[in-house]
């Protein structure tokens, strides 16, 4: 598909590389002659310089014939504007990044009065990934299907765990619970193993199965935490904002510091029910003084890195339950997961992981929907949810008589509100929604899977 992003920053970059990858006819557009250069340079893309608002810049990058413009420069009104000229001139889908709390609470209004398709909001996407794992805090991560009927978490195998060493074939009967192990990843390196694989101290395991089954997991393994009731968040953004509120719906007490005094007297507003402190939460007295000690969670959000790895670490060394860290930097990642911190957000590769499903969707054969993606193992391996169409080549007969692609896995299925970790003799219905496991890139449609 010819694909046209507008911003070449952080978010369009992203995108940009994952989907040149998968084939597509990437155009970018910015401004930053320095910004067009460096991309140009590092990614397989048609880079232009010049204003997202412009119809000339847009005609030269080839809106007319677009199939897609995603909007995702740094301002709302610019993506707006963008989205507005990019669907005069032709382009058949658009998309625009926008992020003030103003603006999307008019949502469904902007989609129809500006011709949008889709709205994308990083600073809502982190928090709601965020939300998910304190909810289970037990995981590294959480991607949930179907609407929370199965999820895929992610658990880290330590030296002396029952799992050190187990056979994933002997794993349901000797820890007593009903789950697969779809993806792990060890040293860096992703399988998508099978029953003879054995697991070793270091591996990053998916495990998939329903809530209730994976509770059972980890209570198994010696790993369960207790739920999360109190919340430390440093940084007052608009992802705190989005956060605290999800937080507060399901019960959770939330304190937010924040060191400017202008934001923290508009975060008294916005957050009535939360506790609003002003303060350095690089110095650690303004931790312990406003209940650190207390918290089951601390969750880090501020807009510099170094100062979100430097306060989470010294909520790990006061041995804080769950920690959450958000970083813009991909090579702060491994420093953290060396640290013993795991939950790690960054709201580019969220934003990305949305647009990439949206891509896929729009090329979906008659035989399947897909309706969820997510991206395994720093990107290697991608967790896909369809809805199983009337003329599936998947539907109508066993698994053992479906010859399916190498490094490709039914993770499960889900029909009505049952959910089922299939075998061999699981028969894939139409209107049942299945989840496939796979290298990232190689499945646009349910029928891919076979060969």
């Amino acid at each position: 598909m010819k694909i046209i992003i507008a911003g070449g920053g952080k978010i369009g970059h992203a995108v940009a590389g994952i989907l040149a990858d998968e084939g597509h006819d990437v155009t970018v557009i910015d401004h930053n002659a320095d910004l067009i250069a460096h991309l140009s340079n590092e990614l397989d893309v048609i880079c232009v310089e010049g204003s997202a608002t412009s119809p000339d810049a847009l005609r030269e990058a080839g809106a007319a014939e677009a199939d897609l413009v995603l909007a995702a420069t740094q301002h709302d009104e610019v993506n707006m504007v963008c989205g507005i000229t990019a669907r005069h001139l032709g382009a058949q889908h658009v998309i625009a990044r926008i992020r003030d709390p103003e603006y999307l609470s008019q949502k469904t209004f902007l989609r129809e009065a500006l011709g949008l398709d889709m709205i994308v909001n990083p600073d809502y996407e982190c928090a709601r990934e965020i939300a998910r794992i304190l909810r289970f805090p037990s995981a590294v991560r959480v991607d949930t299907f179907s609407k929370g009927s199965v999820e895929i978490v992610e658990h880290k195998v330590t030296g002396g765990s029952v799992l050190d060493g187990m056979a994933l074939r002997d794993l349901g009967a000797r820890l007593g619970v009903r789950v697969l192990v779809s993806v792990v990843d060890r040293g860096g390196k992703a399988f998508i193993p099978n029953g003879l694989f054995t697991l070793a101290a270091g591996d990053r395991l998916s495990v998939t199965g329903t809530v209730r089954e994976l509770r059972r997991f980890f209570a198994a393994v010696g790993a369960l935490k207790r739920p999360v009731r109190q919340v430390m968040i440093v940084g007052g953004s608009r992802t705190a904002v989005y956060l605290t509120r999800m937080l507060q719906e399901s019960g959770m007490a939330v304190t937010v510091i924040e060191k400017d005094r202008d934001r923290c007297d508009r975060l008294c507003d916005l957050l009535p029910g939360a506790h609003i402190v002003c303060g350095d939460a690089t110095r650690s007295e303004v931790l312990q003084e406003d209940g650190l000690s207390a918290a089951d969670a601390f969750v880090a959000l501020t807009g510099e890195d170094g100062d979100n790895i430097v306060t989470a670490m010294y909520a790990r060394q006061c041995s804080v339950g769950k920690i959450v860290v958000k970083v813009n930097r991909e090579h702060f990642s491994d420093i953290l997961e060396g640290a013993g911190l795991d939950s790690i957000v960054s709201a580019k590769e969220l934003v990305s992981e949305q647009l990439a499903r949206y891509v896929r969707a729009m090329s979906n054969s008659e035989g399947s929907s897909m309706e969820t993606l997510y991206r395994l193992a720093d990107g290697q391996v991608e967790a896909l949810e369809f809805r199983v169409g009337e003329n599936a080549a998947c539907a109508g007969k066993p698994l053992r008589e479906l010859k399916l692609k190498p490094n490709t896995l039914i993770a499960a299925v889900i029909r009505g509100s049952k959910s089922i970790l299939p075998d061999g003799d699981t028969v894939i219905q139409p209107a049942d929604h299945a989840i496939v496991v796979c290298a990232a890139g190689k499945l646009k449609s349910l029928d891919d899977i076979v060969l």
